[in-house]
């Protein structure tokens, strides 16, 4: 099957379209400097579970689910102890909850056998984990501040293209597009900028416009605001 083609990124802006885009990340991180992901974790293991549980859920809902399930189990010894019926009555408030279990189960035994129980923060071996796709390795690499990247959600895809930071059409050419024009010392930290604008200021229906930093820099402010 042939991959999707992925939007040209932009790089070649104009110098005031270069000085826009650095200006909303400087006021992003005046806003918080240090922005992380909210979902509970302590090792790279538990953050590798964590963002796995959580596609297609909330981070309250893996939350509530993980701080009983960590209790019991943080590591994948205790996890592949655990079992996958073990597993699923601590994430059976989370959707797919059944695979997500199954796949759990099985990158923590790939975990044991191939990587000593440690995690390999190397994308090509995250991404051949079990349950853990680009988007999952990116989040866990990004949180860990091991790799510059972006991973594309709903609230980034929704922040990027109001903002006049993509066109892009897939979270991919969406990814490609940030990739190329954030400026480097922001790109470990974009993808949490972004989400949480987009989770609490750049809402899906009524945004905050009046509350948004970066307002005046918002070439979609006009559509909201009247």
């Amino acid at each position: 099957m042939a991959k999707p083609a992925k939007s040209k990124p932009k790089t070649r802006l104009s110098p005031a379209e270069k000085a826009r885009i650095a200006e909303l990340f400087d006021r992003f991180e005046a806003h918080e400097s240090d922005p992380r992901t909210e979902l509970s974790y302590d090792s790279p293991y538990t953050l590798v579970v964590a963002v796995a549980l959580s596609a297609q859920a909330t981070d309250v809902s893996v939350n509530k689910a993980t701080d009983r399930l960590f209790k019991v189990a943080d590591t994948p010894q205790a996890m592949l102890a655990l079992g996958e019926e073990g597993l699923k009555p601590f994430i059976s408030s989370i959707g797919l909850y059944n695979s997500k279990a199954k796949n759990v189960i099985a990158l923590s035994r790939i975990l044991i056998e191939q990587y000593g129980g440690e995690v390999p923060l190397e994308r090509a071996k995250l991404q051949a984990l079990p349950g853990v796709g680009r988007k999952t390795a990116s989040v866990v690499l990004n949180e860990l501040r091991v790799e510059p990247a972006i991973a594309v959600d709903t609230h980034v895809f929704r922040v990027s293209h109001r903002l006049g930071l993509s066109k892009g059409k897939t979270p991919d050419q969406v990814e490609a597009d940030l990739m190329a024009i954030v400026p480097a010392p922001y790109q470990t930290r974009a993808h949490h900028w972004l989400i949480l604008h987009g989770r609490y200021v750049c809402v899906a229906r009524r945004p905050k416009c009046a509350d948004c930093e970066v307002a005046d820099l918002c070439p979609s402010r006009h559509l909201f605001v009247p």
